[in-house]
């Protein structure tokens, strides 16, 4: 299950199986949206290595009542972005605790993408404008986490993460099962976020080829991708399923896009290893304060 931009990798080095989708029974439950996304971020045209498994977004999510709380006077941002990558917005709300990924990966893009420049540009000028920005907010992040965060947000250690928007519903699940007041959130910023894709695919020395494509087939039944959803709070690839859902889950906003939301998002990309190897440099200088 690789991510998308991952199996661009594999698919070069000839790694995956191109699918027979005649055996996949259930393939046409797919979202097309969906797999035009996926095949831009896998370069996989046509969808012939790759589906997907989940999806989801690298967004802003918030406890609601202690950012307000937080910023006082000062009104919230038109960008959610704002709120991570704004000094005068991240100084006010270290306060009440203020996450990143712990990842390049993820917020080079993001930071990219702020300053208004490709999310994964291969311009080296690029990625230091990205490092400098990040410099400024440097002093009030709290932690850099890529899981406990979903714990701080709801115990409401934190109040601002940068990270997944399914961890982010799971922890608005989690303080709704503790009855705990936290009120959280994922947002969906106005200037727009990358998305990401966990995928299926199936090696090409795969000694059971069938039984994988019975698996996808079984899982993409509008009834067991409902039971997916149900339980782990990420978007699913079938639309199918939506009404199968349970109320609560159909209630988290950040599953269910509406088209001017799905219009502001985009698909992440694979890097060549020379800017693989630039961001991750930076990165580490931004964790350690350099």
């Amino acid at each position: 299950m690789p991510s998308s931009h991952w199996a661009k990798r594999q698919i070069e080095g000839h790694l995956l199986l191109k699918l027979d989708k005649s055996k996949i029974s259930t393939y046409g439950n797919l979202d097309p949206w969906l797999m035009g996304e996926l095949a831009v971020s896998a370069k996989d045209t046509g969808n012939n290595y790759v589906v997907p498994w989940l999806w989801g977004l690298s967004t802003v999510g918030i406890n609601v009542d202690k950012v307000k709380a937080a910023l006082g006077s000062m009104p919230m941002p038109a960008d959610a972005w704002d709120l991570i990558f704004k000094p005068e917005y991240a100084s006010r709300v270290k306060s009440c605790g203020l996450s990143v990924l712990d990842t390049g990966d993820e917020v080079f893009p993001a930071a990219l993408h702020y300053l208004g420049r490709p999310g994964f540009s291969h311009d080296r000028a690029d990625y230091e404008a990205a490092a400098q920005l990040l410099k400024t907010i440097r002093p009030y992040i709290t932690l850099f986490s890529s899981s406990g965060y979903i714990n701080g947000l709801a115990d409401g250690s934190l109040c601002v993460v940068f990270g997944w928007s399914g961890d982010i519903a799971i922890a608005g699940q989690r303080a709704k099962e503790a009855r705990n007041g936290q009120k959280i959130v994922a947002l969906v910023p106005k200037s727009g976020a990358y998305m990401f894709f966990d995928t299926m695919a199936i090696p090409v020395d795969a000694p059971h080829v069938e039984n994988a494509y019975k698996w996808m087939s079984y899982i993409y039944r509008p009834d067991v991708q409902a039971g997916i959803v149900n339980k782990v709070l990420h978007a699913g690839p079938v639309r199918a399923s939506d009404k199968l859902l349970n109320a609560d889950v159909r209630s988290i906003k950040s599953l269910f896009l509406t088209p001017e939301e799905l219009a502001r998002v985009a698909p992440p990309e694979a890097l060549p290893d020379d800017m693989l190897r630039v961001r991750t440099r930076l990165f580490t200088a931004f964790k350690t304060g350099q």
